[in-house]
Protein backbone atom coordinates (compact mmCIF):
# COMPACT_ATOMS: atom_id res chain seq x y z
CA UNK A 1 0.00 0.00 0.00
CA UNK A 2 1.12 3.57 -0.99
CA UNK A 3 1.96 5.97 2.45
CA UNK A 4 2.11 10.09 1.95
CA UNK A 5 3.87 11.75 4.68
CA UNK A 6 3.75 15.31 5.16
CA UNK A 7 6.56 16.59 7.64
CA UNK A 8 6.66 13.01 8.98
CA UNK A 9 2.60 13.19 9.90
CA UNK A 10 1.09 9.96 7.88
CA UNK A 11 -2.05 10.71 5.73
CA UNK A 12 -5.41 8.59 6.77
CA UNK A 13 -5.97 8.33 3.04
CA UNK A 14 -3.55 7.80 0.99
CA UNK A 15 -4.77 9.82 -2.63
CA UNK A 16 -6.03 8.12 -5.70
CA UNK A 17 -3.95 10.12 -7.78
CA UNK A 18 -0.35 12.05 -7.67
CA UNK A 19 0.51 14.60 -10.32
CA UNK A 20 3.83 15.67 -10.87
CA UNK A 21 4.66 18.85 -13.13
CA UNK A 22 8.26 20.58 -14.14
CA UNK A 23 8.47 23.29 -15.86
CA UNK A 24 11.30 24.59 -17.88
CA UNK A 25 12.61 27.61 -17.72
CA UNK A 26 13.86 28.12 -21.05
CA UNK A 27 12.92 31.66 -23.13
CA UNK A 28 12.31 32.62 -26.93
CA UNK A 29 14.11 34.99 -28.58
CA UNK A 30 13.21 36.45 -32.02
CA UNK A 31 16.23 37.42 -33.76
CA UNK A 32 16.64 39.63 -36.96
CA UNK A 33 18.27 37.14 -39.34
CA UNK A 34 16.84 34.00 -37.94
CA UNK A 35 13.80 34.11 -36.27
CA UNK A 36 12.16 32.60 -33.27
CA UNK A 37 15.10 30.50 -31.15
CA UNK A 38 14.58 28.95 -27.64
CA UNK A 39 17.44 29.34 -25.12
CA UNK A 40 17.71 26.07 -23.09
CA UNK A 41 18.22 27.10 -19.30
CA UNK A 42 17.93 24.81 -15.92
CA UNK A 43 14.61 23.09 -15.60
CA UNK A 44 12.43 24.85 -12.97
CA UNK A 45 11.31 23.39 -9.35
CA UNK A 46 8.88 20.06 -9.62
CA UNK A 47 5.01 20.80 -8.43
CA UNK A 48 3.11 17.91 -5.88
CA UNK A 49 -0.63 17.92 -6.42
CA UNK A 50 -2.91 15.33 -4.92
CA UNK A 51 -7.13 15.56 -3.43
CA UNK A 52 -6.48 14.42 -0.01
CA UNK A 53 -9.92 12.54 1.87
CA UNK A 54 -10.08 13.02 5.73
CA UNK A 55 -12.61 10.87 7.02
CA UNK A 56 -15.15 11.30 9.94
CA UNK A 57 -15.05 7.68 10.74
CA UNK A 58 -12.24 4.70 10.12
CA UNK A 59 -12.69 2.84 6.96
CA UNK A 60 -11.50 -0.07 5.74
CA UNK A 61 -9.26 1.82 3.83
CA UNK A 62 -7.50 4.16 6.18
CA UNK A 63 -3.83 3.61 6.87
CA UNK A 64 -4.17 3.07 10.21
CA UNK A 65 -6.19 1.46 12.88
CA UNK A 66 -7.05 4.46 14.35
CA UNK A 67 -7.19 7.87 12.85
CA UNK A 68 -6.34 11.10 14.24
CA UNK A 69 -10.07 13.36 14.35
CA UNK A 70 -10.06 15.90 11.55
CA UNK A 71 -9.23 18.53 13.20
CA UNK A 72 -5.98 17.48 13.67
CA UNK A 73 -5.05 17.17 10.12
CA UNK A 74 -6.33 20.36 9.46
CA UNK A 75 -4.15 22.16 12.23
CA UNK A 76 -1.48 20.64 10.73
CA UNK A 77 -1.88 21.89 7.01
CA UNK A 78 -2.85 25.22 8.33
CA UNK A 79 0.75 25.30 10.25
CA UNK A 80 3.01 23.68 7.20
CA UNK A 81 1.31 26.95 5.30
CA UNK A 82 1.73 29.89 6.97
CA UNK A 83 5.19 28.61 8.99
CA UNK A 84 7.12 29.48 6.20
CA UNK A 85 9.55 26.77 6.56
CA UNK A 86 10.16 23.59 4.14
CA UNK A 87 9.08 20.09 5.00
CA UNK A 88 9.82 17.00 4.12
CA UNK A 89 7.61 15.43 1.92
CA UNK A 90 7.84 11.05 1.70
CA UNK A 91 6.06 9.06 -0.92
CA UNK A 92 6.31 5.18 0.11
CA UNK A 93 5.36 2.82 -2.77
CA UNK A 94 5.35 -1.10 -2.36
CA UNK A 95 8.39 -2.68 -4.52
CA UNK A 96 9.12 0.66 -5.73
CA UNK A 97 10.99 3.84 -5.67
CA UNK A 98 10.74 6.35 -2.87
CA UNK A 99 9.81 9.86 -3.22
CA UNK A 100 11.82 11.70 -0.24
CA UNK A 101 11.70 15.98 -1.27
CA UNK A 102 12.12 19.41 0.78
CA UNK A 103 9.12 21.03 0.14
CA UNK A 104 6.61 24.04 0.60
CA UNK A 105 2.68 23.81 0.76
CA UNK A 106 1.81 26.99 -2.04
CA UNK A 107 -2.31 26.03 -1.81
CA UNK A 108 -4.79 24.55 0.16
CA UNK A 109 -8.11 24.13 -0.64
CA UNK A 110 -10.67 22.62 2.05
CA UNK A 111 -13.81 21.70 1.00
CA UNK A 112 -17.44 20.25 2.48
CA UNK A 113 -19.71 18.62 0.77
CA UNK A 114 -22.88 16.79 2.06
CA UNK A 115 -22.93 14.21 -0.60
CA UNK A 116 -19.99 13.18 1.52
CA UNK A 117 -21.61 12.98 5.04
CA UNK A 118 -19.00 14.20 7.88
CA UNK A 119 -15.84 13.63 5.54
CA UNK A 120 -13.51 16.50 4.42
CA UNK A 121 -11.69 17.16 1.04
CA UNK A 122 -8.65 18.87 0.85
CA UNK A 123 -6.74 19.83 -2.62
CA UNK A 124 -2.76 20.34 -2.01
CA UNK A 125 -0.25 21.62 -3.79
CA UNK A 126 3.61 21.41 -2.59
CA UNK A 127 6.66 23.10 -4.62
CA UNK A 128 10.04 21.62 -4.35
CA UNK A 129 12.38 23.55 -1.83
CA UNK A 130 15.43 24.41 -3.60
CA UNK A 131 18.23 25.64 -0.44
CA UNK A 132 19.81 28.95 -1.72
CA UNK A 133 22.47 31.20 -0.24
CA UNK A 134 24.73 34.12 -0.44
CA UNK A 135 28.73 32.95 -1.08
CA UNK A 136 31.19 34.37 1.29
CA UNK A 137 34.59 35.66 -0.62
CA UNK A 138 37.73 35.62 1.32
CA UNK A 139 41.18 37.52 -0.21
CA UNK A 140 44.22 36.03 1.37
CA UNK A 141 46.76 38.20 1.16
CA UNK A 142 50.20 36.20 -0.60
CA UNK A 143 52.65 34.82 1.88
CA UNK A 144 56.55 35.44 0.77
CA UNK A 145 58.38 32.52 -0.46
CA UNK A 146 61.36 30.99 1.98
CA UNK A 147 64.02 33.25 1.89
CA UNK A 148 62.24 35.99 0.68
CA UNK A 149 61.51 39.26 2.18
CA UNK A 150 57.92 41.20 2.38
CA UNK A 151 58.32 44.09 -0.51
CA UNK A 152 57.71 46.24 2.41
CA UNK A 153 60.85 44.75 4.63
CA UNK A 154 62.28 45.26 1.07
CA UNK A 155 61.48 48.64 0.92
CA UNK A 156 62.48 49.92 4.40
CA UNK A 157 66.05 48.46 3.85
CA UNK A 158 66.72 50.25 0.73
CA UNK A 159 65.42 53.76 2.66
CA UNK A 160 67.91 52.35 5.20
CA UNK A 161 71.09 52.14 2.83
CA UNK A 162 70.28 55.23 0.92
CA UNK A 163 70.31 56.95 4.70
CA UNK A 164 73.62 55.68 5.41
CA UNK A 165 74.92 56.50 1.78
CA UNK A 166 73.84 60.32 2.51
CA UNK A 167 75.25 59.97 5.82
CA UNK A 168 78.80 59.09 4.53
CA UNK A 169 78.59 61.23 1.59
CA UNK A 170 77.22 64.16 3.23
CA UNK A 171 79.72 66.77 3.55
CA UNK A 172 81.05 68.14 7.48
CA UNK A 173 79.88 71.33 8.19
CA UNK A 174 82.53 73.92 9.18
CA UNK A 175 83.75 74.83 12.78
CA UNK A 176 86.01 77.26 14.00
CA UNK A 177 88.05 77.59 17.45
CA UNK A 178 87.26 80.74 19.45
CA UNK A 179 90.36 82.62 20.06
CA UNK A 180 91.35 85.14 22.26
CA UNK A 181 89.67 88.36 20.24
CA UNK A 182 87.03 86.98 18.06
CA UNK A 183 83.33 88.41 18.19
CA UNK A 184 80.52 86.62 16.15
CA UNK A 185 79.80 89.84 13.93
CA UNK A 186 83.66 89.22 13.13
CA UNK A 187 83.32 85.83 12.33
CA UNK A 188 79.83 86.29 10.21
CA UNK A 189 81.92 88.95 8.71
CA UNK A 190 84.41 86.47 7.36
CA UNK A 191 82.62 83.88 6.87
CA UNK A 192 79.86 85.18 4.68
CA UNK A 193 80.72 88.42 4.01
CA UNK A 194 78.42 90.58 6.15
CA UNK A 195 78.92 91.32 10.25
CA UNK A 196 74.65 91.13 10.58
CA UNK A 197 74.74 87.73 10.02
CA UNK A 198 75.99 86.51 12.77
CA UNK A 199 72.55 85.10 14.06
CA UNK A 200 72.73 81.91 11.63
CA UNK A 201 75.97 81.17 13.82
CA UNK A 202 73.71 81.45 17.29
CA UNK A 203 70.96 79.22 15.99
CA UNK A 204 73.68 76.63 14.89
CA UNK A 205 75.32 76.70 18.35
CA UNK A 206 73.07 76.29 21.51
CA UNK A 207 76.57 76.46 23.81
CA UNK A 208 76.19 80.44 23.47
CA UNK A 209 73.51 82.42 25.45
CA UNK A 210 74.44 85.93 25.05
CA UNK A 211 75.98 86.83 21.30
CA UNK A 212 78.26 89.10 23.12
CA UNK A 213 80.12 86.60 24.86
CA UNK A 214 81.96 83.91 23.40
CA UNK A 215 84.61 81.94 25.28
CA UNK A 216 88.25 81.16 23.99
CA UNK A 217 88.68 77.24 23.04
CA UNK A 218 84.70 76.85 21.60
CA UNK A 219 84.49 74.95 18.77
CA UNK A 220 81.41 76.83 16.89
CA UNK A 221 79.55 75.05 13.77
CA UNK A 222 79.85 77.72 11.25
CA UNK A 223 76.28 76.68 8.91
Amino acid sequence: MYRFYLANMLLPVTPSKLSVKTKNMNKTVTLINEGEVNIIKTKGLREFSFELLLPFDRYSFTTMNRPKKQKSYLDKLNRLKINKKPFQFIVKRPKGFKTNIKVTLEDLSITEDAKEGRDIKASVTLKEYRHYGTKKVVFVQPTAAVGEQPKQEEKKEEAKVAENRDASTAQKPKTHTVKRGDTLWGLAKRYYGNGALYQRIVSANPKIKNPNLIIDGWELVIP
